[in-house]
């Protein structure tokens, strides 16, 4: 039977080496491609994907969060982090998530292969040029380390993230289909929980959460 592969990454050259290395295995299919966080969540809605490989650092809504909608609507769905990054805070933000695996970027494309089968049979797989005491840290404590934004609903992230992407209160209903008053609302109650007040400290800030890269 077919596998079938969703791909999410907001570099098109890189994700059409992706989608050669994955079509050219045998029962493996991609049926679709993502730019974006938001369109990621749309697409796992409408197509039964077995494997999604998501980049971390993309706009609108990264990874993290995308992981996170994905999983609580289809759980089934199996998740593989796609980032530049190895930092424990990046590894563990995606397996608590509910990624399955976690790939750095520069890896081979047999790793990838590999990594996609090994989720497939619900095996968790991370990149052997990760520290495996980042893994072994998630498993003994089941959710990994606390941290502050942790603080943040769901909701109050996603609005993080878009302020940091510099998108006006406006744009920010838009995409979110909510009110002006209701933005205001979850910045006033982002800039509490946080105990900032700036652009710049909130961007920062979610910079280093991993919320967006800005790249």
């Amino acid at each position: 039977m077919a596998v079938n592969i969703i791909l999410a990454d907001d570099h098109k050259l890189f994700r059409q080496g992706l989608l050669s290395i994955l079509n050219d295995e045998l029962g493996f299919i991609v049926v679709a491609e993502a730019d974006n966080g938001r369109e990621v969540v749309k697409l796992a809605r409408k197509l039964e994907a077995d494997v999604i490989v998501m980049d971390i650092a993309m706009p609108e809504l990264n990874g993290i969060e995308a992981t996170r909608q994905i999983i609580h609507e289809s759980p089934r769905t199996k998740i593989i982090a796609l980032s530049m990054h190895s930092d424990r805070h990046f590894v563990t933000g995606m397996l608590k998530a509910g990624a399955k695996g976690y790939l750095l970027k520069d890896c081979a494309g047999d790793e990838l292969i590999l990594a996609v089968n090994e989720v497939l049979l619900d095996r968790y797989y991370i990149s052997k040029d990760i520290s495996t005491s980042v893994f072994d840290d998630y498993v003994v404590k089941l959710v990994g380390e606390e941290n502050e934004s942790d603080e943040l609903t769901g909701r109050e992230k996603e609005v993080l993230q878009l302020i940091a992407e510099g998108k006006s209160t406006q744009e920010i209903g838009d995409i979110l289909f909510i009110s002006v008053k209701t933005v205001e609302a979850h910045r006033v109650k982002i800039k509490t929980k946080l105990n900032l007040n700036s652009i710049p400290e909130l961007t920062k800030y979610a910079i280093r959460e991993g919320l967006t890269s800005l790249e």
